[in-house]
């Protein structure tokens, strides 16, 4: 049985492939500010930001549910789009300032602008294959 890669069935096999990359991005993220760095350790780097304690632990949960939500498919295709306003927030309060390239020191603004990017279009496109619960 063959699939050709402009059917149905290979969109949703895409979608689904965006889906769970971008949820272990988000896990990564979320699991390194709260294992690697610790949430002392996160909100320290907040206040250096000029950024209020509170949001390194939002942020950190924010990574975490967005992470889980996409990977397992969660209403993904809409808790994914919660994560847009956080990558805008970092390209404004931490990147933006650092140029474009994400090999800039400090990283650049690339990534998270791609990273939002993807977000709304995984939404466009829905959450795809063994989402364990679709939104409609």
């Amino acid at each position: 049985m063959s699939i050709s890669l402009a059917s149905p069935r290979s969109a949703a096999y895409g979608a689904a492939l965006l889906r769970i990359s971008l949820g272990a991005l988000f896990l990564v993220h979320g699991l390194t500010k709260l294992l690697v760095f610790t949430p002392a350790g996160t909100v320290a780097y907040f206040h250096a930001l000029g950024l209020p304690g509170a949001l390194a632990y939002l942020t950190i949960a924010l990574e975490l549910g967005l992470g889980l939500s996409l990977l397992l498919g969660l209403y993904a295709r809409w808790i994914g789009l919660l994560g847009v306003p956080l990558l805008l927030g970092t390209i404004v309060s931490v990147h933006g300032a650092n140029g474009f390239g994400f090999s800039n020191p400090g990283g650049g603004w690339e990534y998270p602008a791609l990273w939002a990017v993807l977000l709304i279009v995984q939404a466009l496109l829905g959450e795809g294959a063994w989402a364990l619960k679709p939104a409609r």
